[in-house]
């Protein structure tokens, strides 16, 4: 025992990632570019400085001081971080009181992490809940998300871990014993689209999923519903096809599209992605269920 890992945020009394009231702990790193990625700071493995410009206070220099690598400056009053200098290292946005700058991201160990899970034992017997580890790629950390999966099941916490599907399915096999539950993301079914909205190909994921299925682990298949990326009926109707295909009767849940990443983009730097496009209306979602649904299988609209 002993690992340590990096993570960016840890969500007490969650509700959707898995049954009963949960904690989410999100770990960085992701191969995955997804453009609608609504946890972009967890798509880089390391520590990262997010911006609220309009935080600052004017006049304030003290985070251009504390930077060991002058990546900040002030104009006109306005913060401004070259990323191209930064390493993450947080000095910044350990001195900034107006909490302009910020970490996400920060190596823990895994006492760390099971001493705040404990902490709510008794909400996880109460409510049939647990801990799931998010990210990011939960899978791209092994060695820790293992650690952190040993120590749930010796203290009998329910343990959900939230994946892309990316991965080798070696290490899916590992970690079978120690899962309670996988919610596994199906994204878009075509290959071409696949990698044109999330950078990679889909064939290593679809694959999981079929052996996943095939093992009996349980399993939920949880769909993103983009407009314009998978929302169109034969897309729809190729991933129920797929979902109804598997081995094992997965229950399904679609999960609408929001705005609220693109500020997070932006405070890391980042170009924002699919700007024009609207979260979908309630006649779309209603439409996808009845698609997903159409076997009599379980369809959930959100987490």
């Amino acid at each position: 025992m002993g690992s340590s890992g990096i993570i960016f945020d840890i969500k007490k009394f969650a509700v959707h990632d898995g049954p009963g009231i949960r904690t989410t702990v999100f770990l960085k790193g992701c191969p995955l570019r997804c453009a609608w990625c609504h946890n972009p700071e967890g798509i880089a493995a390391g520590p990262e400085i997010a911006v609220f410009a309009d935080r600052c206070v004017k006049g304030c220099r003290d985070c251009l001081a504390a930077c060991p690598r002058g990546a900040l400056k002030k104009v006109r009053g306005i913060i401004l971080l070259d990323r191209s200098l930064c390493d993450g290292c947080g000095a910044c946005a350990e001195i900034c009181s107006a909490e302009a700058l910020r970490s996400a991201g920060r190596t823990v160990s895994v006492p760390e992490i099971m001493e705040e899970v404990a902490r709510d034992i008794p909400f996880y017997r109460e409510s049939g809940g647990g801990v799931t580890f998010s990210g990011g790629e939960p899978l791209a950390q092994p060695a820790f998300l293992r650690e952190l999966l040993l120590d749930c099941r010796a203290r009998g916490i329910h343990a959900v871990v939230d994946t892309s599907g990316h991965a080798p399915f070696s290490l899916f096999e590992e970690l079978l014993p120690l899962v309670d539950l996988f919610l596994f993301d199906l994204k878009v079914i075509d290959d071409e689209s696949h990698r044109r909205f999330t950078g990679v190909s889909n064939r290593l994921i679809l694959e999981n999923l079929e052996k996943l299925s095939c093992s009996g682990a349980p399993l939920s298949v949880r769909v993103p519903l983009i407009p314009g990326v998978n929302d169109a009926d034969r897309d729809l109707k190729a991933m129920a096809e797929f979902r109804d295909a598997l081995p094992g009767r997965h229950p399904l849940h679609l999960l609408p599209y929001h705005r609220g990443y693109a500020a997070k983009r932006l405070r890391l730097g980042l170009d924002a992605v699919l700007p024009d496009t609207a979260p979908p209306s309630g006649e779309l979602q209603e439409r996808a269920g009845k698609i997903f649904a159409g076997n009599g299988s379980t369809v959930i609209i959100g987490g």
